[in-house]
């Protein structure tokens, strides 16, 4: 008897103390709480580079029209001739490397030299008035740091980087939901079972580390957007069907100046990137100063405000934020398009509230910025969770997510094709050309 249950406690102290098992889960734990504090690093040096835009504004608003084409010239040469790869969201750049075997293909779109030039152009990006965000750069370092550290050890594990994704967007945003819901619509497109709870627990950590460091707080604030009668669910197909096909006819022009190699004068701009560049940012700063400066940077503070009705940042905010973000995106910054796309789908929200004078403004508002998102990203599960998540309004979790179907449907219209899995396929075929 006595040898037997001696027998068993060996038996469950070897499983226990398993190392390969263990090292396993310290990777995932581990990463998850390192893409935290990045994440939370980030977003104040982001802030920062806000607050110093607002500072030169400050001198004087005129300047932007010398540091913005400057700026964007700058940070265009820097991208392409130091750190190639880095450009955009970050968010094809972790598909593509989902989808590439060779280590040294990969290592070509998340090597750690990359995260770091990608943060610190995208926070010089921002305090040069581009209109982007740092949601998607911090998916690529999170996948950057997952990577990194399944190299180290020496094994490649399944759901590294999608779970360096998910972990990113948890923390960024505050939203360890939406991480999951994204890692499995956007960033896997398919998703192991039996690693599951591997990507859960490291979006788990990273959440925590970010609440640990940053406190209980929604990122637009507490909305208190409601249903308000059959004006309501009519307020939804409106801004559905709208906020659907100007986020598809973004998308489109996107990954047309990206990919399109037919039309010579799209190839032309591209040979010319850094002076493409500079007229991009010129037309940036006039659109900042035909609007007081609402269209600089990623768009929190105004969105933030329409919710909760303390700001009015002009009647044609929506589209000018649009336009300033298509510029900001098709001069090859790296930035993401997360935060600036919510800013514009509550400017369009701010405009088709008008059409709906017994609805609440806030819940319009909160309509159309879901809306638009998910018909720029074509995700419609992350879409509804991240607008929830951020706004704690989930007495409007119905409209929203019938909102959200109804713009898929009309952005697949415009753009067949989703934004972030079009564009992962030029570093899928530069990764190719690199290797042959």
């Amino acid at each position: 008897m006595a040898t037997g249950l001696t027998g068993w406690r060996r038996r469950v102290r070897r499983q226990l103390f398993l190392w390969p098992r263990w090292r396993q889960q310290a990777v995932f734990w581990g990463g998850g709480a390192l893409i935290g504090v990045v994440a939370v690093v980030f977003a104040k040096l982001a802030d920062g580079s806000h607050r110093l835009l607002q500072v030169m504004t400050g001198w004087s608003p005129w300047v932007m029209l010398a540091v913005a084409p400057l700026g964007f010239a700058l940070l265009a040469f820097v991208t392409e001739r130091f750190f190639q790869g880095s450009q955009g969201s970050g968010i094809p750049q972790a598909i593509a490397a989902r989808q590439i075997d060779s280590p040294a293909r990969r290592q070509q779109l998340l090597a750690l030299r990359l995260a770091l030039g990608k943060i610190g152009l995208t926070l010089l990006g921002i305090a040069s008035g581009a209109s982007i965000g740092r949601e998607g750069p911090t998916v690529q370092v999170g996948a950057s740091i997952m990577h990194e550290l399944g190299r180290t050890g020496g094994r490649r594990y399944e759901g590294l980087l999608l779970a360096g994704g998910a972990a990113a967007i948890a923390a960024a945003f505050n939203t360890p939901i939406a991480g999951v819901v994204f890692a499995i619509e956007e960033l896997g497109r398919s998703f192991q079972q039996r690693n599951s709870w591997l990507v859960f627990s490291c979006v788990i950590v990273a959440g925590l580390v970010s609440l640990a460091l940053l406190g209980d707080y929604t990122y637009f604030g507490q909305s208190n957007a409601a249903p308000a009668g059959a004006a309501t669910w009519l307020a939804v197909g409106v801004c559905g069907l709208i906020g659907g096909l100007l986020g598809g006819g973004f998308s489109r022009l996107v990954i047309l100046f990206a990919l399109d190699e037919r039309r010579a004068w799209l190839v032309g701009l591209r040979r010319h990137q850094v002076a493409f560049a500079a007229m991009c940012g010129l037309l940036v700063a006039v659109l900042g100063l035909l609007t007081g400066g609402a269209t600089y940077g990623t768009g929190y503070e105004q969105a933030r405000g329409l919710l909760e009705g303390t700001a009015d940042p002009g009647f044609w905010y929506g589209p000018a934020k649009l336009a300033a973000t298509l510029l900001s995106t098709v001069s090859g910054l790296p930035g993401g398009i997360f935060s600036p796309s919510l800013s514009v789908g509550a400017g369009i929200g701010q405009q088709l509230s008008l059409l709906f004078p017994t609805v609440p403004p806030a819940t319009i508002v909160l309509i159309g910025m879901t809306g638009y998102f998910a018909g720029v990203v074509q995700a419609p599960l992350t879409t509804v969770v991240i607008v929830l998540e951020m706004t704690a309004g989930t007495a409007m979790t119905v409209p929203l997510m019938t909102t959200a179907i109804l713009a898929l449907g009309a952005s697949r219209l415009v753009c067949p094709q989703p934004i972030y899995h079009a564009l992962s396929r030029r570093y899928l075929s530069n990764a190719a050309e690199r290797n042959t």
